[in-house]
């Protein structure tokens, strides 16, 4: 139950309902993810907003709505960046409980990817903050990995592939394919801190163990942001 309560945070998806109004989909500091009924123009997304949130439903009316900062736009990878971020919040989140890491890491990023396009090493500090924000996601969700054993809680081992599963952790296989992960990998992650920058080693691993995890939580539908970005890049 909300009454008139008083949400900061940013719209990250909205479609049309009925003539004048919209069902908007917010990601809060006060709640996580909060879905409602706009009956005005949605503000843009990326821009902290305010509003007022009131209903007993999942579906709440906001009102009072107020943009709190000057526009911001996105073009190429950081566009493609932004749209991803959004897609997995809407779609991991779970609604009203609040994931004040994640809101925090978020709010981060988009500073960070307003930095993007005059960064000296583009490529490589997008990859850092796309890892660290699905780090810190993955983390708040309950999936934080104890990269120091495998299923059977034994060590990993510097020299051993292993397959990740969801449930069950890294599952050593005798094969290498394009989905295992290097011992030698996984190990690196065991001496990292939170808040630190990753490691070139921890960047390859977490690149690939974090897109598994991803699609394993979504299921049959694969990301939109995802596809939009490989056309892009294609074309």
């Amino acid at each position: 139950m909300m009454r008139n309560e008083v949400l900061h945070g940013y719209l990250i998806h909205h479609r049309k309902y009925r003539e004048k109004s919209h069902i908007v989909h917010l990601f809060t500091q006060e709640y996580g993810r909060v879905d409602g009924i706009l009956r005005q123009t949605p503000p843009p997304q990326y821009q902290p907003i305010r509003l007022q949130a009131t209903g007993k439903s999942e579906l709440k009316n906001f009102t009072k709505l107020e943009i709190l900062n000057q526009p911001v736009f996105f073009h190429g990878d950081a566009f493609f960046s932004c749209f991803y971020l959004n897609e997995i919040v809407l779609r991991l989140c779970p609604l009203e409980e609040a994931m004040p890491q994640t809101f925090e890491q978020y709010q981060l990023t988009l500073l960070q990817l307003q930095q993007l396009a005059s960064h000296k090493q583009a490529s490589l500090f997008l990859r850092q903050i796309l890892r660290q924000f699905e780090h810190v996601l993955l983390q708040e969700l309950g999936y934080a990995i104890d990269f120091s054993v495998d299923a059977s809680q034994q060590d990993i081992q510097v020299n051993q592939h292993y397959q990740f599963q969801l449930n069950d952790g890294f599952l050593p296989v005798s094969q290498a394919s394009h989905s295992t992960l290097e011992g030698a990998l996984i190990t690196s992650m065991q001496s990292y801190e939170d808040g630190q920058d990753f490691s070139h080693e921890q960047l390859q691993l977490l690149g690939k163990l974090y897109r598994q995890m991803i699609s394993a939580l979504l299921g049959d539908r694969p990301l939109k942001s995802r596809q939009l970005w490989i056309q892009n890049t294609q074309t």
